[in-house]
């Protein structure tokens, strides 16, 4: 990260990368009043997925395993015999950081969680709920099948494992206990329909719209405002720890900003100021209709694919609980900017009142004050290995951020 120390002038660029989970890319606006405030497009870069358990591998039956958690919220049993990739970093007893990624480039071996043929599938899936079909604890990864040649050892094919990952990667079985690593869908990003208008890929939440707001940053100069692109961690499991935004993350970047342009760190009494003079999208994707299921939405507040950007004034469930609920002055505002840019843009909620519901980052960034408003690409399939957003909706909410950077005030 570049330190200005009280030296930043319109349009230098700076950022910062903490723990490789949380990335703010700062530029610096013409108005150089920090009280002034800023505007933020935050997104979240952190994916529904599986975890490996600490001490993950295993043998049983011929087959070596590794036993995972899965982290956000998954349909389980979309999980189920499909190519996955492993991800990840492995800190070794030395300090060293080894990194791995298997299974995405085209020699690469892929893993799979394999399931139950459909002959003996009855008692054990079929009679029952669909969300009990499929028990956690029996996501497990196949990851090889070849033995060592060796008669003394008991777990054979798990040794093969063990000697593969220590030839190729320095790693011993320890080491699993320090490591993150995440298994995803091995899965190719393709143009989907005869008219190629959609994208269908793993990720889509929230990493379009981490990819939108970091890109529309960039390539925007002559800023009014000093603008933010906030990517943080950890929104699928509630946004907590040091690296989600339920956490000190927000007041730590305004001071960040406050000691590039004063070169000092400013009370609170100043820091709140710009808070309550600053404005954030909150760049998160909205649940898209999705034809066969279209009973769960109310369809006169519902987002569809290639109706452009989807703004959502308040997510929650139950009655808004745990909502960020932008006040009317605000998204009237935002209503307004968005047809003077003639950007086109579509209201949306997510479902019917008691259907069920979600949230964002939208109400940690409010609660310093901050307008708040939810707006990004609808997205249908949300939360499975590929989903579906609209070629026109990524350009319409591209041409939003881009235009919100340059010109919001």
């Amino acid at each position: 990260m570049l330190e200005f120390n009280g030296k930043a002038k319109a349009n230098d660029k700076f950022f910062w990368n903490f723990r490789d989970k949380v990335l703010a890319v700062i530029k610096i606006g013409e108005d150089l009043n920090f009280s002034n405030g800023i505007n933020i497009v935050g997104a979240h870069s952190d994916a529904p997925r599986l975890d490996l358990k600490q001490n993950p591998l295993y043998e049983d039956s011929g087959f070596a395993l590794l036993k995972t958690h899965y982290y956000g919220g998954i349909k389980k049993y979309q999980w189920l015999s499909l190519p996955l990739a492993l991800h990840g970093v492995v800190m070794l007893e030395s300090g060293k950081k080894v990194e791995i990624t298997i299974g995405e480039k085209e020699n690469d071996p892929v893993f799979v969680i394999s399931d139950l043929l459909p002959h003996l599938s009855r008692n054990v899936q079929s009679d029952k709920k669909l969300s009990e079909a499929v028990s956690a604890e029996n996501m497990v990864v196949i990851v090889g099948n070849r033995p060592v040649k060796d008669k003394i050892v008991k777990e054979k094919v798990k040794l093969y494992v063990l000697e593969y990952l220590f030839n190729n990667y320095g790693i011993k079985e320890e080491d699993f206990i320090s490591s993150e690593i995440e298994v995803v869908p091995a899965l190719k990003v393709r143009e989907v329909g005869f008219d190629r208008s959609i994208i269908g890929a793993y990720g889509h939440d929230d990493r379009v719209c981490s990819y939108l707001a970091v890109s529309s940053l960039i390539a925007n100069s002559n800023f009014k405002k000093t603008g933010v692109a906030l990517i943080v961690d950890k929104e699928e499991i509630g946004s907590s720890g040091s690296t989600g935004s339920d956490s000190y993350l927000i007041h730590h970047i305004f001071s960040m900003i406050a000691n590039a342009l004063n070169g000092e760190n400013l009370s609170f009494s100043d820091l709140r100021k710009s808070f309550l003079s600053s404005n954030c999208i909150s760049s998160d994707v909205a649940a898209g209709v999705n034809p066969p299921y279209k009973q769960v939405h109310d369809l006169q507040n519902a987002a569809k694919l290639g109706y452009g950007v989807a703004i959502t004034k308040y997510t929650g469930s139950g009655g808004k609980y745990n909502a960020n609920d932008a006040d009317a002055e605000f998204v009237g505002k935002i209503r307004g900017f968005l047809n003077s840019h003639k950007i086109p843009w579509q209201y949306a909620m997510l479902g019917k009142v008691d259907e069920g519901g979600g949230g964002t980052i939208a109400k940690y960034v409010a609660y310093y004050g901050i307008n708040t408003i939810d707006a990004g690409v609808p997205v249908v399939g949300m939360h499975s290995p590929f989903e579906l957003i609209s070629k026109a909706d990524l350009y319409a909410t591209s041409k939003f951020y881009s235009s919100f950077f340059a010109e919001y005030n």
